[in-house]
């Protein structure tokens, strides 16, 4: 079962509550297929622990470990996977469409 944006974004805040390092990942631009609609949310810690979804598969990795470099050094980003991208395979996002996340910590 997926959580909902709301519950992702409650994560968020519960956790930057408790005291934890918090990345919040967003696609905001698809096109094509692409397995999640802009908006939605993947909320990782500082721990590498996370909720949500912006992709599936080797894509979550990535954003996954990408979001503990935001965290590290509190520079927000831009991510993008694409089937022309090298990293379409590597990444998993073999289904013809293209997306791009923004990373950003949470303060």
């Amino acid at each position: 079962m997926h959580a909902t944006d709301t519950d992702i974004l409650a994560a968020a805040e519960t956790w930057r509550r408790d005291g934890r390092d918090v990345a919040l990942a967003t696609v905001i631009e698809t096109w094509g297929s692409a397995p999640r609609p802009v908006g939605s949310h993947l909320v990782i810690d500082g721990g590498g622990n996370f909720l949500g979804s912006v992709s599936g598969g080797c894509v979550e990795g990535e954003v996954i470990t990408e979001g503990l470099d935001v965290i590290a050094d509190g520079r927000s980003r831009i991510l993008e996977f694409g089937v022309a991208d090298e990293t379409a395979w590597r990444a998993g996002l073999s289904c013809g469409g293209r997306i791009r996340v923004f990373l950003e910590r949470v303060a």
